[in-house]
């Protein structure tokens, strides 16, 4: 299963495609970090999010999203353009008819390393590590939405199989 990973921010937006099953190894297409200018107008800068992760999921064919959901932070300014960004990513992929999951940083944090509460630089190692890169991708965007695809692969894998299993038992259960 191929999947696009999207680290949403409105400066820096981390995008990963890597493809998997889930209980075994992931291979790394592609990542790439999206950037905007903070002068630019909040339009633009949107648009210019919108058509680049358009592009790159018609460049990459992905068989569904991740995308890191939204958790509160102090600054209310920088909540609110990763909120944005984060709906541009979802509404990409929904645009493209394809599933599109969110997960917590501490549920891609946990499914990376083991901890929910591992900092970045032990996500990226663990990123490289299990991609078997020669280097860690830069900047920790990057690393991020690759987290956040191979993430998805282990344990939306589970989910999708839980959810259509569920849907069964309640088709029979009438």
């Amino acid at each position: 299963m191929r999947v696009l990973g999207v680290d949403p921010g409105l400066t820096r937006c981390g995008v990963g495609v890597v493809e998997g099953v889930p209980g075994r190894p992931c291979t790394l297409v592609a990542y790439y970090v999206v950037y905007t200018d903070p002068a630019d107008d909040l339009a633009l800068r949107l648009l210019h999010l919108d058509r680049s992760l358009t592009d790159l999921v018609a460049e990459h064919q992905p068989r569904s999203v991740a995308v890191e959901r939204v958790f509160s932070q102090h600054n209310v300014r920088t909540v609110m353009g990763t909120a944005q960004a984060s709906a541009v990513a979802v509404l990409a992929g929904a645009r493209a008819g394809l599933p599109v999951s969110t997960y917590t940083p501490s549920e891609v944090k946990a499914a990376i390393t083991g901890s929910g509460q591992a900092d970045k630089a032990q996500v990226t190692s663990m990123v490289t590590r299990l991609l078997k890169l020669d280097a860690p991708p830069r900047p920790a965007d990057a690393a991020d939405a690759l987290a956040l695809a191979i993430c998805h692969i282990w344990r939306g894998g589970t989910r999708s199989k839980l959810a259509a299993a569920a849907s069964r038992q309640r088709g029979g259960a009438r």
